[in-house]
């Protein structure tokens, strides 16, 4: 399938609207990316000053990925529904007060209410944007573009916040790393009333399915949370393992509703696409694979290197400048020259070498020479993220366009989330065993990484098989006598990504 809205105008004019919608987008992704990754900067500070205990600290970030990674699908599909411009407004607003909330919070119950607050928010706003981008540019040549500058905005927004988060905890304290959010916030809600199209959604009736609605959120929520407390509980645990029955049930139920209601939250007609099924499950892989290139490197280097926030922020920064000139500069040609899979492909192969060095990461590193290389194949990431939204989206009609980008965002948050769980846990393991048998804490604490490097480039295999195998071009079948009617009668849909 393909969006079936017509190609916008070639004017000047229709160029610089979409550009400025283009720029609308990404400064919203940029918010909610940055605010993901500058909060995990200031957890020390934020400890400190509100009285948080260990086992409590853990909920400034569980509060906001449970609401966001469960509300995803729901906003998208609520985003055709009602339109998505409207859907981006009222999420960039609720985002922005509820930074608001959490700059001024005075104790942990506050900042907890007003952290779910911004991912509840984040999801609204998150969801229907690439549907909206999609929408907007329907040529390949310029889609692959505009995408190319949504994933930079991304990609670049994790490493900036880093950076960010350092120097305002440093500088001011950590109420800023929220209060960052309101001039941006305010000045995206400004440019988003000119720049973003109108569209008035198919109305509620067209997908009011309010049963779905509960299980699906309900499902996710219950999944995301029985794994993100899975390293509290452990694994094995009854209470991992029965919120995940719990969690699958549910999910279950909502897939047997969508087959049944006369109008489905979810239509299951956007699975029919073997490359929106195979990128989400690309993707999910991916991200979760690339938690341990971003989350713990950054970790090895602040407790084992000795490096400072701010510092570790600057040491991550040639993989955010390598990504941002593949992801602008190269990525959208080489995908218009050699196809999305091959670009894919490329850079996959990429992040599973950067991964393969990082097992081998000494205690004793040089940044020159053991570091600086695998922070320039973190290009791969550039390469492979644009084509893989192209793929992810390529199933989106204009009618369900908010639920393939929901669904998209959906399981980036599922990666993330698998990600954090199993690969810090399983580190975490490793390291006590070492340290039990007599490594020092340093030599420990690597080894625990090893074990997750090792992993996240086993994950990074796998998604390559995948792309390799799923989204193989079929070979063309022999041509056979056509019948007078029958060549009128073939169409190309558009499943063979």
């Amino acid at each position: 399938m393909s969006v079936v809205t017509p190609a916008p105008a070639r004017s000047g004019s229709g160029f610089r609207s979409r550009s400025a919608a283009l720029a609308v987008l990404a400064t919203g992704m940029l918010m909610t990316v940055l605010d993901g990754s500058i909060v995990t900067v200031a957890m020390p500070a934020i400890q400190n000053d509100l009285g948080f205990s260990p086992a409590a600290l853990s909920w400034v970030v569980n509060a906001y990925l449970i609401a966001f990674g469960s509300l995803l699908l729901l906003a998208g599909r609520l985003g055709d529904l009602i339109g998505r411009k409207r859907m981006f407004l009222i999420g960039t607003a609720v985002f922005t007060g509820a930074s608001l909330l959490a700059g001024a919070a005075t104790g942990p119950a506050l900042l907890i209410a007003a952290r779910f607050l911004q991912g509840v928010g984040s999801a609204m706003a998150s969801a229907v944007s690439l549907g909206i981008l999609v929408t907007l540019y329907t040529q390949a040549a310029e889609r692959a573009r505009a995408i190319a500058v949504f994933s930079f905005t991304g990609a670049a927004g994790a490493s900036l916040g880093q950076v960010l988060g350092g120097v305002l905890t440093d500088a001011l304290d950590w109420h800023w790393i929220f209060y960052i959010n309101l001039p941006i916030g305010l000045a995206t809600l400004a440019l988003a009333l000119r720049a973003l199209p109108a569209d008035r959604g198919l109305g509620l009736a067209a997908g009011a399915d309010s049963l779905g609605a509960a299980l699906v959120t309900a499902g996710l929520m219950t999944g995301i949370y029985s794994v993100v407390k899975a390293e509290q509980y452990g694994w094995t645990s009854a209470h991992t393992l029965g919120l995940g029955a719990l969690s699958a049930a549910l999910l279950a139920g909502f897939l047997r509703r969508q087959t049944t209601a006369r109008t489905p939250l979810m239509p299951l007609r956007v699975f029919r696409s073997r490359a929106v099924t195979a990128a989400n499950l690309v993707q999910m892989l991916m991200v979760a694979a690339m938690f341990s290139f971003q989350i713990l490197v950054a970790l090895y280097l602040q407790k084992v290197r000795g490096y400072g926030a701010a510092e570790t922020g600057l040491a991550m920064l040639p993989a955010a400048l390598a990504i941002g000139a593949v992801s602008l500069g190269v990525s959208a040609r080489l995908v218009s020259r050699f196809g999305d899979r091959a670009v894919l492909l490329t850079g996959l192969a990429l992040l599973t070498a950067a991964l393969g060095l990082l097992v081998r990461l000494p205690v004793e590193a040089d940044y020159a020479s053991d570091l600086l290389p695998v922070m320039l194949l973190g290009a791969g990431f550039g390469l492979a993220l644009p084509p893989l939204t192209s793929l992810g989206m390529s199933g989106a009609r204009e009618d369900d366009a908010g639920l393939a980008s929901g669904l998209f965002n959906t399981t980036q948050q599922i990666g993330m989330a698998l990600g954090v769980a199993v690969l810090s846990t399983l580190a975490a393991a490793r390291t006590e065993r070492l340290a039990a048998a007599g490594a020092t804490p340093a030599e420990a604490l690597t080894g625990g990484y090893h074990l997750a490097f090792g992993i996240g480039a086993a994950l990074l295999a796998t998604a390559f098989a995948v792309t390799f195998t799923l989204l193989r071009r079929p070979a063309p079948a022999p041509a056979p006598v056509p019948a007078p009617s029958a060549v009128r009668d073939v169409v190309t849909a558009g499943s063979g990504r």
